[in-house]
């Protein structure tokens, strides 16, 4: 199996699994640390190489011909400031209060890595997308985060699920609010690895 993804995410599995690729599942551990004067777009970038590269040294894998590694991160960016995964459902309660009624960005940073016995090719890319979160009161906020559902989502929701019901409109991919550009990532490794390579590690085409 040459086609590894560096990520424990539900979703960007659930996407692959979609698709019918043969692939593995290796979780990165990397600190997820936003530097000082780093900007949301270098820091979601700089953290899918550093995921991509963190795999690339434990995996067995890498001795065959050819290793392709797709590693991803996502955050949520109101105004200046980052929204990531929340520490606890009163920083959960905080996020969507601070999103409710007003428009945000998601920023996903992927990044491919091509992994063989004397070479190593990273190429990257980051895509934004607008959300509009409807107004919502405070008792509502609170009923969506004791679902659970905001406790592992950067800015504190899923857009398909229960979200739903809040996202008023998006503007741009909604796969990469889900967590993964799918079509951008599919076209990237096309234009980086070519159309022999895509055919062999993703079967649907």
């Amino acid at each position: 199996m040459s086609l590894i993804l560096a990520s424990s995410s539900p979703r960007r599995i659930q996407m692959f699994k979609d698709l019918g690729v043969p692939f593995k599942v290796i979780k990165p551990k990397v600190a997820e640390v936003q530097a000082r004067g780093e900007s949301a777009e270098e820091y979601v970038l700089r953290l899918s190489k550093d995921k991509a590269m963190a795999v690339a040294d434990r995996s067995n894998e890498v001795k065959k011909k050819y290793v392709y590694i797709l590693a991803a991160d996502t955050t949520v960016i109101v105004g200046k400031r980052i929204l990531e995964k929340p520490k606890s459902k009163n920083d959960a309660l905080r996020m969507l209060k601070t999103l409710s009624g007003r428009t945000h960005q998601v920023a996903t940073a992927f990044s491919w890595l091509r992994v063989g016995k004397d070479s190593q090719v990273l190429v990257s890319e980051v895509l934004k997308t607008n959300v509009r979160f409807a107004k919502r009161s405070e008792s509502f906020w609170k009923w969506y985060v004791a679902t659970g559902e905001p406790m592992d989502k950067a800015g504190a929701y899923a857009a398909q699920g229960v979200g739903m019901s809040f996202v008023d409109a998006y503007e741009g991919s909604y796969a990469n609010v889900v967590g993964l550009p799918l079509p951008q990532v599919i076209d990237c490794f096309l234009d980086n690895f070519g159309q022999k390579a895509l055919e062999e590690n993703f079967p649907c085409f």
